[in-house]
């Protein structure tokens, strides 16, 4: 353990022995060593302590967190605040990303549908404490939306380009959204947990605001190293949605689609970054320290996953193409890689 890293866990113990009046037995990283959050074990229960980059964040978490769990149970708990340090209840160290890739089929549809379910739940208790109107509005800034519309530009190096020619300007427009609605963000696999329970819970709130509230399911479906099929869990929303989330489920389902063919545009031009700078990574390691899908087979379901969500609508088909067209380039770097593993173990 670096020494930088092992000073700012004693910092953290030894404020943690403070607050709670009692002797921390042992402190782990369960993320790895560059994460915000430790495992704090003491002698009849383990707590979660999560350092923020700044004051803001630590707060704004602690206070979504406080007002969720009047509702509900699908959050960890806030246990209080230290500055910028924020401990919370331990929801369990069996992370829901680790543990749909290991699970059988059935049990997937299960893990996927409970994901979903616990999504609408806590949008609606969010919904109930008038979150919407105490929290940041996301997604509004206009540069931050053309920004998304105009990646489309990353397919076009591995694709005969189509989404060149589409009308980007009425994109932005339809993608724009009012906050009107209690959104988690970041609700990628490795943000969820199950419990000693079997319940599976979200954490990691520091980016809640508002906005549609689909963003939220986009963030699941988007995530590249989750393994069920974009049709699976286009049926698994269906069967989940709440029609008190203030849209209708046809209309609901159609935004997912839209702002989920730009969300997988983001996170494929995050592999490849990624893949340039520091080469392919094993799935384990991805799934272990919950990092950017950096291996060609979650490129290739990325996009799967956008190709499907952007046929859905005549405006953005072009871009599904372009997402085949560039998933195809992937699973050949897939196979080719396997050959070569075959070879090698031969």
């Amino acid at each position: 353990m670096k020494p930088r890293h092992k000073q700012r866990i004693a910092g953290i113990v030894d404020r943690a022995e403070r607050f709670f009046g009692e002797p921390v037995v042992r402190a782990t990283a369960p993320g790895g060593e560059g994460r915000s959050s430790y495992r704090l074990i003491f002698k009849d229960r383990t707590v979660i302590a999560t350092l923020r980059p700044n004051f803001r964040r630590t707060h704004l978490e602690a206070f979504v967190l406080r007002r969720l769990t009047r509702e509900g149970s699908d959050t960890p708990e806030c246990l209080g605040v230290d500055g910028e340090l924020m401990f919370q209840s331990d929801v369990g160290g069996e992370r829901l990303n680790l543990a749909i890739a290991e699970a059988a089929p059935e049990r997937r549809l299960d893990l996927a549908q409970e994901a979903v379910a616990a999504i609408f739940r806590i949008q609606e208790a969010g919904r109930r404490q008038e979150l919407h109107n105490a929290l940041p509005h996301l997604g509004q800034n206009r540069d931050w939306i053309n920004n998304l519309v105009q990646s489309t530009d990353a397919l076009a190096e591995f694709s005969q380009g189509r989404a060149a020619g589409l009308d980007h300007a009425a994109l932005a427009t339809a993608l724009a959204c009012p906050g009107r609605q209690f959104v988690k963000w970041d609700c990628r696999s490795g943000n969820a947990a199950i419990g000693a329970d079997g319940r599976l819970r979200w954490f990691d709130f520091e980016y809640s605001g508002a906005r549609h509230g689909a963003e939220d399911i986009a963030w699941l479906i988007g995530d590249e190293a989750w393994p069920l099929s974009p049709a699976a869990m286009e049926q698994v929303v269906i069967d989940c949605f709440d029609p008190g989330c203030g849209h209708d489920r046809d209309a609901y389902l159609d935004y997912l689609a839209f702002y989920l063919t730009f969300h997988c545009i983001q996170r494929f031009k995050l592999i490849v970054k990624e893949a340039r700078k520091r080469g392919w990574i094993a799935k384990a390691r991805v799934r272990k320290y919950d990092d950017a899908g950096v291996h060609p087979e979650f490129a290739v379901q990325i996009c799967r996953v956008g190709a499907y969500f952007a046929a859905r609508r005549p405006e953005t088909a072009a871009i599904g193409r372009d997402f085949e067209e560039t998933g195809a380039v992937f699973l050949n770097i897939l196979k080719d890689g396997l050959r070569q593993a075959e070879t090698v173990t031969a």
